[in-house]
């Protein structure tokens, strides 16, 4: 329950407010790409075209998000930290900052992941609508990979990858 509200929270104001996607649909051979780019575990943010970041944006959202949980959490511990030692409250402080700056790029690869996720399901939806995402991306990346291999004229790679989509169901 919470996880599905934090998504939808997510999806409907970090991603808008972080994000901004091209409104122009994704091309039939960028879709290809960007979708064998991702099954493969490439860096989406130089791979899939069709959204940029903004740093700012990203630092502010985190630094919001990251007061959210810290604040409480000090109030509620206050007493405990005001009479630990000095050099106990430097090492806990070299801790948080550690926690803060790591947590902030696991933060901003899983939002460019579920950014990117989002710009392939919408071009999915355009070219593909009668495969399932989820089903078929594993599948369709193979069958691009073997259309590179066996050299197939851009022209035709619609036809080829819907054949063979075709074939195997």
């Amino acid at each position: 329950m919470i996880k599905k509200m934090w998504e939808k929270f997510v999806d409907k104001k970090i991603i808008p407010y972080v994000f901004t996607c091209s409104s122009h649909p994704m091309r039939f051979l960028e879709l290809l790409k960007a979708n064998k780019a991702f099954v493969d575990g490439l860096d989406p943010s130089y791979t899939i075209p069709g959204f940029k970041l903004s740093i700012i944006r990203l630092y502010i959202v985190y630094f919001v998000l990251w007061n959210i949980i810290i604040i409480p959490a000090s109030l509620i511990f206050h007493n405990f930290l005001a009479k630990l030692d000095c050099h106990l409250s430097i090492i806990l402080a070299i801790i948080f900052t550690l926690l803060f700056f790591g947590t902030l790029q696991i933060f901003k690869e899983w939002l460019i992941d579920r950014v990117s996720q989002k710009v392939i399901k919408k071009a999915w939806q355009n070219h593909l609508p009668h495969f399932d995402y989820d089903k078929y991306k594993e599948k369709v990346a193979q069958i691009y990979a073997e259309a590179i291999d066996k050299d197939i004229p851009k022209y035709e790679l619609e036809r080829y990858i819907l054949d063979r989509l075709v074939e195997n169901d």
